[in-house]
């Protein structure tokens, strides 16, 4: 089975739903506008749109459950909603958020069920993630040791995009940005 459920149509949506398409998965994208959910599905020549909207209707359980994968590109406030979903079903899920103490109290629950949460799977967190450890362990590898280690990554924009104080271009919530770095 190569079903994955991305829940959340914004910005981020499209370029996944793309690579997975392109890579013979079969895609569906739930949003509470099914407009922009069929906009990606269309674009990306491939995949099953539907309205969805985690806060008002029931069923999440029964959507995931009829996918192998959930990938959650929702406020960072929905998450623990398709965690549990994920776990009680048995399936595993995809964020790209740093992880919450919401989302750390479902570690437990989800190795007895041999289910994996994969947090912090954006560019910024995640790729940085996965590139700081490649750099560490090549260190190690040499019999090295990593005194302190610095990393910085984030949204560049073409400078003609680069239209707000921060220089900074924002393809999810400005309001998650600014939380997580508390």
């Amino acid at each position: 089975m190569k079903d994955v459920l991305v829940l959340g149509a914004g910005l981020v949506a499209r370029p996944l739903v793309d690579y997975l398409v392109n890579k013979g998965f079969e895609v569906t994208v739930a949003s509470r506008t099914v407009e922009k959910a069929e906009r990606i599905t269309r674009s990306s020549g491939g995949g099953n749109a539907l309205r969805f909207d985690i806060e008002k209707d029931e069923g999440l359980s029964e959507l995931v459950r009829g996918h192998r994968v959930a990938v959650s590109l929702l406020p960072y406030t929905c998450h623990h909603l398709v965690a549990e979903a994920a776990v009680t079903e048995g399936r595993h899920m995809v964020t790209t958020s740093y992880v919450s103490d919401v989302m750390r109290g479902f570690d437990e629950r989800a190795r007895e069920k041999g289910v994996i949460l994969m947090n912090e799977m954006g560019l910024d967190p995640g790729i940085d993630h996965m590139e700081a450890q490649r750099v560490i362990d090549h260190v190690h590898e040499r019999g090295g040791t990593v005194k302190e280690f610095i990393s910085y990554c984030g949204g560049l924009p073409a400078p003609e995009a680069n239209t707000n104080p921060w220089g900074y271009k924002f393809s999810w919530s400005p309001k998650g940005v600014v939380l997580a770095s508390r």
